[in-house]
């Protein structure tokens, strides 16, 4: 018995559809970087970018847990000295960018590196309902109801 290899040339993509309207920002992208990296599927190789296609749509309506709206903060640097900069999760989704807070929770749950950058080329988030990949019949997944956790009761 040898160990299953999956090669770039036989790999399967498919699209998936996900509404993040009052999804747990967190809970979300876990799911969201097991699908991009392929752990879900029997044939997962570590070294082969074989998951599948994800669009995020109502990423404006996310919900994040605790004080995190108005306390989480994301920094970055300008390559400048003393150039730090930071703007809070509330100031990102009420900007005119809402889609990067799932775009950078999702990021750093994919791995570093070349296969990392080229798995997360397969997630696609909009900010409003609408998005220009109906030709390619995503299948929806409800992350909602696949753990009470997921959805924001209050």
């Amino acid at each position: 018995m040898s160990t299953f290899v999956q090669k770039p040339a036989e790999v399967e993509k498919k699209w998936i559809l996900i509404d993040a309207e009052g999804l747990v920002v967190g809970r979300l992208a876990s799911i969201v970087a097991n699908i991009l990296r392929g752990k879900h599927k029997a044939t997962f190789t570590p070294h082969v970018d074989d998951g599948d296609n994800v669009i995020i749509i109502n990423a404006d309506k996310v919900a994040l847990t605790g004080k995190k709206y108005t306390d989480k903060v994301y920094y970055w640097h300008t390559g400048y000295p003393g150039g730090i900069k930071e703007r809070t999760a509330r100031q990102i989704i009420e900007g005119r960018f809402p889609e990067r807070v799932i775009e950078k929770a999702v990021e750093r749950m994919v791995p570093r590196g070349p296969l990392g950058r080229r798995q997360l080329k397969n997630l696609r988030v909009y900010a409003g309902a609408n998005h220009p990949h109906e030709a390619q019949q995503p299948v929806t997944l409800d992350v909602g109801a696949l753990n009470s956790k997921n959805k924001r009761s209050a």
